[in-house]
């Protein structure tokens, strides 16, 4: 195929030659057996040179294609032979991507420059069925989870506290216990989310969990409700950085020990790009936050 377009780029059996790194006996050749194989005449010999025929240049110019997809076969293998290269598709859980997301993806600029990330927020539940089925690459959940051929690697723990509002009958306290929280007042998601199933597994004294219309789609909206009055909530500890404080709320800790979370990525066993996966690792354990990061596991080769 190179020697076809050679010949019809040069109209020159001897400069085509040179530029495809062969004789010219060879390429001759080849030319022919193409013909024979397909014919048709695609070239038209006379003493003045070599004129491509009207089947010719429609052939030539399939060839042509032919050989830039060939190019883009080789350019995606090269890229998947360094897992560090290419998009990256990665699921994180509602409660922890506006947290962790923006200093990771800053540290993902330097620590893998050439893998941007192409991000999935969603569900627990939602996101192990698109790891699963291979539509994300990994995802950032929080336990308790795990599933049939997935690998799953501890990247910190976070610590509860308990947000009411500023002029709240708790607000002065210093530590509450669990018990302390009164069912009617707490904010919780909807149902669906693993941190409010946490909270609750925290607060054993609920007798029952609050209503329907009690709850908020968000961490950011629960704050906002505590705000207004509404009543209090539990948030952990990624959502209550000074870049989120407010006056009009305070934020208190539970008595030791404190309640948390331990907060993961997990992939599919046996994923080829599984460095990319300890890189991701590696640069959330680096990243500045109110956690507590968990040690590397060996071999995660990292850096």
């Amino acid at each position: 195929m190179k020697y076809l377009v050679a010949l019809a780029e040069e109209r020159h059996f001897g400069r085509a030659a040179a530029r495809a790194f062969v004789s010219q006996p060879s390429l001759s050749a080849a030319i022919r057996n193409v013909e024979e194989e397909l014919g048709v005449r695609l070239f038209e010999r006379g003493p003045r040179g070599v004129l491509v025929t009207p089947t010719g240049a429609e052939v030539v110019a399939q060839v042509r294609r032919v050989l830039e997809e060939t190019a883009r076969v080789k350019a995606v293998a090269r890229q998947r032979s360094d897992p560090l290269k290419g998009v990256f598709r990665l699921g994180v859980i509602h409660t922890v991507a506006p947290y962790l997301l923006p200093p990771l993806v800053a540290a993902l600029r330097h620590r893998a420059p050439a893998m941007p990330l192409d991000v999935e927020e969603n569900t627990t539940a939602n996101l192990d069925r698109m790891l699963r089925a291979g539509e994300i690459d990994a995802a950032i959940l929080a336990l308790p989870y795990e599933a049939p051929g997935i690998e799953v690697r501890p990247l910190f723990d976070e610590t509860f506290r308990v947000v009411v509002p500023a002029g709240h009958r708790l607000a002065r306290k210093k530590a509450i216990e669990p018990s302390a929280l009164d069912t009617d007042e707490l904010l919780l998601l909807p149902v669906g989310h693993c941190l409010r199933d946490q909270v609750l597994d925290t607060c054993r004294e609920f007798a029952r969990p609050p209503p329907p219309g009690r709850q908020g789609n968000s961490l950011e909206t629960l704050r906002s409700m505590v705000a207004s009055g509404l009543g209090i909530t539990v948030l952990p500890a990624t959502a209550l950085t000074r870049r989120y404080a407010t006056p009009l709320v305070k934020v208190i800790d539970f008595v030791s020990p404190r309640p948390q979370r331990r907060v993961v990525i997990a992939w599919r066993a046996g994923y080829a790009r599984a460095a990319a996966v300890h890189r991701i690792a590696a640069a959330v354990r680096g990243l500045d936050l109110p956690v507590a990061p968990l040690a590397e596991a060996k071999g995660d080769g990292t850096d």
